[in-house]
């Protein structure tokens, strides 16, 4: 009972977040496809410019690039984000990504999610599914690359795996288990 009144109590918090975020003028929402697919390259060149990150890139059969993940928490935490499914270097279909968590959580954060089928049958799998979520549909290695390790060798036979990174760079114990991704129109 304590709990919800912490989550009921924490709507209104986590609703004033999300404004601001939207609607804040440094804020910058991907509602177009040029808008989603600039952010897909910039975010691939941030890839590519990791240790190793150019061979995953060019051995996927297709990445899923998120540029712009939202997230806004004040007890119950909410994400979001719209990106390009890549094939052979094309946008071939548009994707969103959401997902809900409870806890003790508040702030707000922006992250990049960069998802590469290394294997045909990954792909085709994920294509087939309407609403495919990390976890249930399937199983995704989050890489996190320290100092020294060479990014193939962390994706070798793994045949999804994804990349998380903020402005900063890799970011380290994350998990994707319950994100959501939807086919979008664009």
């Amino acid at each position: 009972m304590k709990t919800m009144h912490i989550v009921r109590g924490a709507l209104p918090l986590l609703c004033v977040a999300f404004a601001v975020m939207f609607f804040s003028p440094t804020y910058s929402y991907a509602v177009t496809a040029a808008n989603i697919d600039a952010g897909a390259d910039v975010s691939l060149k941030t890839l590519s410019g990791m240790n190793g990150g150019a061979d995953v890139i060019n051995r996927a059969k297709g990445i899923l690039v998120f540029p712009g993940v939202f997230k806004a928490a004040a007890g119950v935490g909410l994400d979001y984000g719209e990106g390009a499914l890549r094939i052979n270097g094309k946008t071939v279909d548009y994707y969103s990504t959401s997902a809900a968590s409870l806890g003790v959580q508040l702030g707000g954060q922006k992250k990049t999610i960069i998802i590469a089928f290394m294997t045909d049958d990954s792909l085709k799998s994920f294509r087939k599914w309407k609403g495919w979520q990390i976890g249930a549909d399937a199983s995704v290695a989050v890489i996190t690359v320290g100092a020294g390790t060479q990014m193939s060798s962390a994706v070798a036979n793994k045949p999804i795996v994804a990349f998380v990174f903020d402005e900063k760079g890799l970011m380290f114990d994350l998990s994707l288990n319950g994100e959501k991704i939807t086919k979008i129109k664009r």
